[in-house]
């Protein structure tokens, strides 16, 4: 008894090396297969694209938050005045930000002022957020401190004021020049409160990453905002960084122990949740959408493959006639189907790494091409299109269309294996 030859083996990948490069006029491979190819590779490459850029943006996102931004935020919950009004003033923040630097994964504390204003140069205006800080504690936020991102001399702190790059190009301003402040909470006086102006000298101008914090936000010396909007002795909230800002909620318990019963925290995934959400429920969403291109590209190979069954049904007479089994009719065919697949898989890849790698350029030719004002960064937060390639993500993309490649090759291969011999010589 003969031996059973093993599957894959050397004999049915030549013959589907022969049929995959036999001429069409042979009855080889047809413009249905090269459209698969083409198809595949251009829904793996939009894949990985996309999964790319959506790890880039997050990050991105999440980046110019936690670099920028407290991860925590501790309120007062204030006392009601005699005039009605709720003072919400951290008298003793001083010894609140000390025992709330000693909770265990708390890396930096800084009590703040935060108050809105009017900024004037000449004959611009801009509505802007000032938050009153320490010179050290300003030292200690990453994207604000930046060297690469800013310019000015941000140790002159405590003789002015430090702008975003949108609140400088919106008033016209750069370093030098003195702008005024407003505040409609000013002064009290006996016929009611007036405004309150005050010259600032710019001397530090930074860029964080966001459009919407450079554009509104300014910091003051925490002296000046005391006195200007009327905080003598006290501060509006304390902001505070963690180790790990990801698993903030653990550590909120621990940070109102420490700040005290009246103490109201504000975390960065309470203020950017909805957005974070909102990114998550797009990523999978846009993920099932492509997925279902690479479906529609794989199902092309089933009609390539059904033509080349059609085209080589006396072939398959042959063989059969010849003792090859119906196992190895189908390896054959799989073969054929599937060799489209992993070619197509596999420019894809190649392809789509390429262009999240060279994202920045390929971005600036087209930006330009386009005569500039493709990326609207009022619209999107950031300035750039961010990509960040994850073998994870580059794997997924991998597997679901090398999956539904296979699936999708075995149902022609099982018609081929069934031939009839008899039949698909009779009318040769």
């Amino acid at each position: 008894m003969a031996n059973t030859p093993k599957p894959f083996a050397p004999f049915e990948l030549m013959i589907a090396w022969r049929y995959l490069r036999a001429r069409r006029a042979e009855g080889g491979v047809s413009v249905m297969t090269v459209i698969s190819l083409v198809g595949i590779t251009l829904a793996v490459f939009a894949l990985i694209v996309t999964l790319a850029v959506r790890s880039g943006f997050r990050a991105e996102f999440v980046d110019t938050i936690l670099g920028s931004n407290a991860h925590v935020t501790v309120y007062n919950m204030g006392e009601v005045l005699d005039s009605g009004q709720i003072d919400r003033t951290i008298k003793d923040y001083t010894a609140m930000a000390e025992r709330v630097s000693e909770v265990d994964g708390v890396i930096r504390v800084a009590p703040l002022v935060r108050a809105q204003a009017m900024a004037n140069l000449r004959q611009s205006n801009s509505g802007i957020e000032i938050y009153g800080i320490s010179r050290t504690d300003l030292l200690t936020i990453p994207r604000i401190a930046n060297p690469e991102t800013s310019y000015g001399d941000i140790t002159r702190f405590d003789q002015g004021i430090a702008i975003g790059s949108g609140v400088a190009r919106e008033l016209g301003a750069s370093v030098g020049d003195k702008i005024k402040i407003i505040s409609p909470n000013g002064v009290k006086t006996a016929f009611g409160t007036s405004p309150r102006v005050n010259a600032y000298e710019v001397v530090y101008v930074f860029s964080a990453g966001r459009y919407d914090i450079d554009r509104t936000r300014a910091y003051l010396p925490i002296q000046d905002a005391q006195a200007f909007f009327n905080r003598e002795g006290g501060a509006t909230e304390l902001e505070i960084m963690v180790e790990d800002p990801e698993a903030i909620d653990g550590l909120i318990p621990q940070i109102i122990a420490a700040a005290g019963d009246r103490a109201l925290p504000f975390t960065w995934l309470e203020a950017s949740g909805g957005f974070l959400r909102a990114l998550e429920v797009e990523d999978n969403v846009m993920f099932v959408i492509l997925s279902i291109l690479v479906l529609i590209a794989a199902m092309n190979i089933v009609s390539g493959l059904i033509m080349l069954v059609k085209n080589k049904g006396r072939d398959i007479g042959i063989l059969r006639t010849m003792g090859l089994s119906e196992g190895s009719v189908l390896r054959v065919f799989f073969i054929c189907g599937a060799f489209t697949g992993i070619i197509g898989t596999a420019l894809g890849v190649l392809f789509g790494c390429l262009f999240a790698i060279y994202i920045d350029p390929i971005f600036s030719t087209i930006n330009w091409l386009m005569g500039g004002g493709v990326w609207d960064p009022a619209i999107r937060g950031i300035y750039a299109l961010p990509a960040e390639l994850h073998f994870a993500d580059v794997m997924s993309a991998v597997a679901l269309s090398l999956g539904l490649s296979f699936i999708v090759t075995i149902f022609p291969a099982r018609r081929a294996a069934r031939m009839n011999p008899v039949e698909a010589l009779r009318h040769e």
